[in-house]
């Protein structure tokens, strides 16, 4: 009778934790639901800078120069506010290399940028797409002044009805933290145009 007793006792808190477990997973998922909801909600320009550099610096040359193509693309976009544009100002200058900083302030970088962004709206143009190198084609090479990497990365520029290609080559240079940063870039080739 005893031993009937001690199983009865047992199914019944092994029932009591399954329980238990299966309604903290439910409470889990809900929440998991939720926050993806939010994310979805938000566009694209606070989605860009929801990234700590800090501490989820992107982690090789590709995904720096297509974290840098991010905020492009939401520099040319122009929905966003003066807040949120000073605040993509600040995450591209994280992506750069110490010597490429040094040659132009803050203040002033914010000027150009702005100039830049006008003289796009007022073409009615803005970065519809970028696509980099894939990882395989990314070069690294040592030299004197440290450890290089370079890579091309393509903007669709679009102007109206056309659709213009403009190709990049980004070198950049591994700081003494690790961190891949872009040292510069140029114009590939001359830029392209389309009619769709």
């Amino acid at each position: 009778m005893k031993k009937k007793k001690q199983n009865g006792v047992k199914v019944v808190i092994i029932a009591i934790i399954l329980v238990a477990m299966v309604v903290g997973y439910y409470f889990y998922l809900s929440g998991k639901t939720e926050q993806v909801q939010e994310v979805k909600q938000l566009g694209e320009v606070d989605q860009v800078l929801l990234r700590n550099l800090k501490t989820d610096y992107p982690p090789s040359p590709k995904e720096v120069v297509k974290y840098y193509a991010e905020i492009t693309k939401c520099f040319y976009d122009g929905k966003y506010t003066d807040e949120q544009l000073e605040e993509l100002a600040i995450q591209s200058r994280a992506l750069l290399d110490d010597e490429l900083i040094a040659q132009q302030s803050d203040s002033d970088y914010l000027f150009d940028l702005k100039m830049d962004i006008s003289e796009y709206q007022k073409n009615d143009m803005r970065i519809s797409s970028y696509a980099t190198s894939s990882s395989v084609d990314v070069e690294y090479s040592n030299t004197k002044d440290g450890q290089l990497a370079s890579l091309y990365c393509i903007f669709n520029i679009r102007k109206g009805t056309m659709l213009m290609s403009s190709n990049h080559q980004f070198i950049l240079r591994k700081d003494e933290d690790g961190h891949w940063k872009i040292l510069g870039w140029t114009l590939a080739q001359d830029e392209e145009e389309q009619k769709e």
